[in-house]
């Protein structure tokens, strides 16, 4: 029987600079805003931290963030699997700092599919969403929009875009996880604009599943990315 997935995805509040995106340095980075998509729904779920006129607030509040655990937990108890893209190493980790609910976000953390990490612990590099979408036929993310854009328009009030952006994230990650699954196999596309692949036999799996596939031969890379990179939090080295 299929999964029934719950795709989650989050946007930060805080500006990191830099062209690489090194943001742990950087930390707290604070959410302006989050969405979880169902399977079987249409509509995004949508939070984002609240002024006292209801307005939206430039970040959540460490309540406003537990909520949103809470929520993604409840989701999980009512059959759903939790389902990011890099959010072991990213939103999950993000949340769990924000929210204070850090045995919570671990838990949340190991027992859903970051389809990413999975890609990462099979072939030993990461593949972004975007190169997936792209391979797929799907439509990526908006024109000109990105989640290290994101802070800068939530902070100049252009939230209905981010909103927008946040919740055409988790569709795409939906639908990327979903076909892929139905195929067998996960197809992207590479930097030199050729098709590659990687074989499915079993469908996605968790997190704690996934770190404990055979390390892949990493000798061809400049530098290998370690595992421990996205899973040092939840306690696995």
């Amino acid at each position: 029987m299929p999964r029934k997935y719950v795709a989650f995805d989050i946007e930060t509040a805080k500006d990191v600079p830099g062209a690489d995106f090194n943001w742990k340095p950087h930390r707290p980075l604070g959410i302006c805003c989050a969405a979880a998509l169902r399977c079987d729904e249409q509509e995004a779920i949508l939070w984002h931290g609240k002024r006292g006129d209801g307005g939206p607030a430039q970040r959540m509040s460490q309540a406003e963030a537990k909520q949103v655990a809470f929520e993604l937990s409840r989701l999980v108890a009512e059959g759903y699997t939790l389902l990011t893209w890099n959010g072991l190493g990213f939103d999950l980790d993000i949340l769990a700092e924000e929210s204070d609910s850090r045995e919570e976000c671990r838990e949340l953390a190991l027992n859903h599919v970051d389809a990413m990490f999975h890609v990462l612990c099979q072939l030993g590099y990461p593949v972004g969403l975007e190169k997936a979408a792209q391979a797929l036929r799907l439509p990526g993310k908006p024109p000109g929009m990105s989640g290290v854009l994101a802070p800068q328009l939530w902070q100049k009030g252009r939230h209905q875009e981010v909103l927008q952006y946040v919740a055409q994230d988790v569709r795409i990650a939906l639908q990327v996880t979903q076909k892929s699954e139905a195929r067998g196999r996960f197809e992207w596309i590479t930097r030199k604009g050729t098709l590659s692949s990687m074989d499915l036999p079993h469908g996605w799996v968790i997190v704690r599943d996934a770190a404990r596939l055979p390390l892949p031969d990493t000798s061809w890379m400049t530098r290998a990315v370690p595992r421990s990179e996205f899973t040092q939090w939840v306690g696995i080295e």
